[in-house]
């Protein structure tokens, strides 16, 4: 596993009423769904990123407003047509 170290100012803590750990924590929870959000990567990846069970990371999606579906509306239509 890899170690990375972001500088960030003290301020931000406080700004965001977290704690330095939980920072971290949201932080890679945040990254994880926006990357699966844009299709960068798959749910699976994205729960090990985030450090999250499949079930939770889809669970987290919600308080995020990410859909757990990651089809275009063309992808969609072609997955429909199919199942005539």
């Amino acid at each position: 596993m890899q170690t990375i170290q972001i500088q960030l100012p003290d301020t931000i803590f406080s700004a965001l009423r977290k704690a330095p750990d939980e920072f971290v924590r949201e932080m890679r929870i945040a990254a994880a769904v926006k990357w699966y959000e844009l299709g960068d990567i798959s749910q699976e990846k994205a729960a090990e990123i985030a450090n999250l069970s499949r079930a939770d990371f889809i669970n987290t999606l919600g308080r995020y407003r990410v859909s757990v579906f990651q089809y275009t509306a063309e992808e969609l239509a072609e997955e429909l047509n199919g199942l005539e």
